[in-house]
């Protein structure tokens, strides 16, 4: 398998097939429902390399689809139009808001040119529009931040720090103010590793990496709504399937679980990974899941029947995985293994999916 890799990956890095569960209810294939699945092997991944000692720590695409965000090699964020190049050098700069390195990226759901990004070690969060080279907007905390997600509306962000601690931000004018910004609310934090809007705005699902719980939180009150056992060894990522069905839960223990978000039980488990899960994120029609873990591969599955599709080679773990909003694309990113006498490591990003070959 790994002769066929694109791109010069080692061979003796050679990827396990997963394991297959029982096949599912036959109402639940592709075939049942009318649906034609993509041929997924019949694409392979197109990889781009950045020299750094670092990795790459995150990737998002904008709202429209149209620009891919990148940061963690430094303290520059890198924008580029994959339907006209990837190319390194091909990539829109965007410097002079961090004092050190980047880690995390999120794009305004509902303006393609608005994002922002945050810095573990400058503990700072910076808003950017793509338009101009400047930032708009600079907030200095007295925590690091780890991630950011906005709610549906772009006016509110829950953020969680390297303490596991979630703090809200808020859009809008203070006082004297003459124009609309970002200000830090003075609600106390919430023990949390990521915070996640639920598609109305009126709900975060919270996880904590050392607990084996997922908290479902209604906002504003942030009142604990629901309380769901989820992974034994603490829960690290979380997805919403767009069409509001199902949350993807993963965890140490290389399981994804999927629940049912009106009733809060697990309806199905996927255990096609062989390693501690890393990320997870839904195809833009919620038919397809796709999981990055700590092993240099991703898994693609059905989302409604839990059954492993293909099995994505890439050229070091990947730090995390992002579906194209209205395309069978994945992105992912991370830093290609460390060998001894080898080339050193460099940071990579990589695209998967139909035309990016």
């Amino acid at each position: 398998m790994s002769s066929l890799v694109p791109n010069g990956k080692p061979d003796d890095d050679e990827i396990p097939p997963p394991q297959r569960p029982p096949s599912p209810p036959p109402h639940t294939t592709f075939a049942a429902r009318g649906l034609h699945a993509p041929v997924f092997s019949s694409f392979t991944p197109r990889n781009i390399r950045i020299p750094s000692p670092q990795s790459m720590n995150h990737i998002a695409w904008s709202c429209d689809g149209k620009k891919l965000g990148a940061v963690g090699v430094d303290k520059v964020v890198r924008i580029w139009n994959p339907e006209k190049s990837m190319e390194v050098r091909q990539a829109t700069m965007f410097s002079g808001g961090h004092l050190d390195d980047v880690d995390y990226l999120a794009w305004n759901p509902t303006h393609p040119d608005l994002f922002c990004t945050s810095s573990q070690k400058d503990r700072r969060i910076v808003f950017w529009d793509a338009r101009q080279s400047r930032n708009v907007q600079t907030l200095q905390l007295k925590v690091s931040p780890s991630q950011l997600n906005y709610s549906p509306d772009g006016r509110t962000i829950v953020y969680t720090t390297s303490s596991r601690q979630m703090y809200i931000l808020t859009y809008g004018k203070e006082g004297e103010e003459t124009k609309e910004q970002w200000h830090l609310s003075n609600r106390d934090p919430i023990p949390a590793s990521t915070a996640t809007f639920n598609h109305a705005g009126d709900g975060l699902v919270l996880t904590h990496q050392l607990e084996p719980t997922i908290r479902v939180l209604d906002y504003p009150s942030l009142t604990v709504l629901h309380s769901t056992p989820a992974h034994v060894g603490g829960c690290v990522a979380a997805a919403l399937d767009p069409r509001g069905k199902y949350l993807a839960s993963g965890g140490h223990d290389s399981i994804v679980n999927l629940f049912d978000v009106t009733e809060w039980i697990c309806v199905r488990t996927i255990t096609a990974c062989d390693n501690a899960i890393n990320a997870l994120s839904f195809s833009y029609d919620g038919e397809f899941i796709a999981i990055a873990n700590q092993g240099t591969y991703i898994d693609i599955c059905a989302t409604e029947t839990g059954m492993p599709l293909h099995r994505v080679p890439s050229i070091g773990p990947a730090q995390t995985v992002a579906w194209h909003p209205s395309k069978y694309i994945i992105a992912y990113c991370g830093q290609t293994k460390i060998r001894e006498g080898a080339p050193p490591p460099s940071a990579w990003i990589s695209l998967f999916g139909p035309g990016m070959s």
